[in-house]
């Protein structure tokens, strides 16, 4: 009868958003997990089910650089978050103002009768929302491309610290001394 060699195996799943599914996986895999099954969820995001040999060398040490990496991986996807949340709420305020002064023109043309000024005064009011409404993109793209200029050298920056993390991880998986 042939011996069997029996390896013991940790287990965790991490839930993801589906655009950092790939990312994800090769943090994963650069301190020894392997994957075993993607699932997604009911939202925008995949589940991961992960597996490592319990008897993995360094696995203090790997263990610190994973937790290490999934905060620097978090810091980036707050960076992304960050470069259209400020550009975001400005659109809003600034789409419902547009909003309100172009439905001000529509009472004005709709609830006066026989009075030509204001006929004249809500077309020209309806006429000035419709535009803030299409400058209100504009003025959002714009504010973006200025933030997004702010943070693409701190994005870049935290990446690279990400990527050093996960080659001393693959590194320590294919050390022989322990």
């Amino acid at each position: 009868m042939q011996e069997k060699d029996f390896i013991s195996y940790e287990y965790k799943t991490k839930t993801v958003k589906a655009k950092d599914q790939t990312k994800a996986i090769d943090m994963y895999e650069a301190f020894g997990w392997e994957v075993t099954s993607t699932s997604p969820t009911l939202t925008d995001g995949v589940t991961l089910s992960l597996k490592r040999d319990r008897r993995q060398k360094h696995k203090q040490e790997l263990t610190k650089l994973e937790r290490q990496a999934e905060g620097t991986f978090e810091t980036v996807n707050g960076l992304n978050r960050a470069k259209t949340a400020g550009a975001s709420v400005f659109a809003y305020i600034f789409g419902c103002i547009a909003t309100l002064v172009l439905g001000g023109g529509m009472c004005l043309t709709m609830l006066t009768q026989n009075n030509i000024p204001a006929f004249v005064g809500g077309i020209i009011l309806g006429i000035a929302g419709i535009a803030l409404c299409g400058i209100n993109y504009i003025i959002y793209k714009k504010l973006v491309g200025k933030k997004t200029k702010a943070l693409l050298p701190v994005i870049d920056e935290t990446e690279e610290k990400l990527a050093n993390l996960l080659e001393k991880g693959n590194e320590l998986l294919t050390a022989d001394v322990i």
